[in-house]
């Protein structure tokens, strides 16, 4: 049984899938993903598509939903008996979902750990009995769960394993129909409805001054888990390039992108793409994460470089006057420029070697 609760869970988990069913085709795999998923062979019980939310208030106002999901999820649980339940990031639901899975008598692997390392550290204690292994993806995460007594093993991270894209800068703009010497600003504005509306709107606004500037054109990556008529229908995107299912071509070819705060960023940094990081939420939810995250940084990219190597612009910085004026401030140094796609191109080496699904897949096999 797997529990991946949004998107990026769904991609990674998509390869541990891939890797259980080549080394066991009979293998019945189950539980809540996405189409990646479902398409390396598992049955889906819920989608990640119905569980888009995030932040303190927005979990509250959706405890009916959570709720519902738990409860049915537990009589899949001592229905089925599955031999191993992964957990796939998402901790909210997972951390308590896995004392439930623990207790019925499975064993519990949690792959992509909780970011105790940034907020909350006081859950890794919590975890010690109810999680047999933590398979984690930066190194130094492994120590962290040694010292409290939690089997933990570093896999990589399974970035590694699916950051590609085919298409060169002359393919990218043949097939989107780009104008061929036209540098590109990318828009990756997340994968979350909820995000979209608190990040985008502002960050439309900032893309349409720097393009006007710099005569770039705009470029809008729209995340699989999201409609691409809800961007058309919301906004005016007159003369913008829509590209959806393809955001790997899209941050490895543009010029410079704004990015929300998530995977995107460090998926972003690994292609040597500059950009900056913006990130907006509802206050309550930022008032509270304020005193909770002990962290400079809360860009993926910035926290693994260890160091903010990308200009991060949260809640109320993150307005389009901002934006507009750091990106256009970078793009005419040209020192600076340099600098940030230097420091990008160091942060791959600190993630290990590709193969973590495989890894992942085998130290499942092992326990079953």
């Amino acid at each position: 049984m797997i529990i991946a609760g949004e998107a990026s869970g769904d991609l990674h988990g998509a390869g541990v899938v891939r890797e259980l069913k080549r080394a066991n085709p009979s293998i019945d795999i189950f539980g809540v993903g996405g189409d990646r998923m479902k398409q390396e062979g598992m049955r889906l019980i819920y989608h990640v598509n119905e569980l888009g939310f995030m932040g303190f208030v927005e979990v509250i106002k959706h405890l009916p939903v959570i709720r519902s999901m738990k409860k049915t999820l537990e009589t899949v649980l001592r229905h089925k008996k599955p031999d191993v339940v992964l957990l796939i990031d998402y901790p909210g639901f997972n951390l308590r979902f896995a004392k439930t899975a623990k207790r019925s008598g499975s064993k519990v692997v949690y792959y992509i750990s909780p970011q105790v390392w940034a907020w909350h550290p006081s859950r890794v204690k919590k975890m010690r009995g109810i999680v047999d292994t933590m398979l984690v993806i930066f190194p130094f995460e492994a120590d962290l769960y040694r010292k409290e007594g939690i089997d933990a093993e570093f896999v990589g991270h399974p970035l590694l394993e699916v950051l590609n894209s085919d298409l060169d800068r002359k393919g990218f703009g043949k097939r989107f129909g780009l104008v061929a010497d036209k540098k590109v600003l990318a828009l990756l504005p997340g994968s979350r409805m909820q995000e979209i509306e608190m990040i985008f709107p502002e960050m439309l606004k900032a893309a349409r001054a720097i393009a006007r500037e710099e005569g770039m054109e705009i470029v809008l990556a729209v995340a699989p888990t999201l409609q691409e008529e809800h961007f058309r229908t919301f906004y005016n995107l007159e003369g913008i390039r829509i590209v959806k299912n393809a955001s790997y071509e899209v941050m490895r070819n543009a010029d410079f992108a704004l990015v929300t705060s998530g995977t995107a960023t460090l998926e972003t940094g690994l292609f040597g793409t500059p950009m900056v990081v913006v990130y907006k939420t509802s206050w309550p939810t930022y008032l509270i994460g304020r005193l909770l995250i002990r962290l400079k940084n809360i860009g993926l990219v910035n926290i693994v470089a260890g160091k903010q190597i990308v200009p991060e612009f949260i809640q109320h910085r993150a307005t389009a006057a901002n934006l507009a004026r750091e990106v256009l401030g970078i793009l005419r140094n040209e020192e600076s420029l340099s600098a940030m796609k230097k420091e990008l191109s160091a942060v791959r080496g600190k993630l290990g070697e590709s193969g973590a699904s495989s890894r992942v897949a085998q130290r499942i096999l092992q326990m079953v």
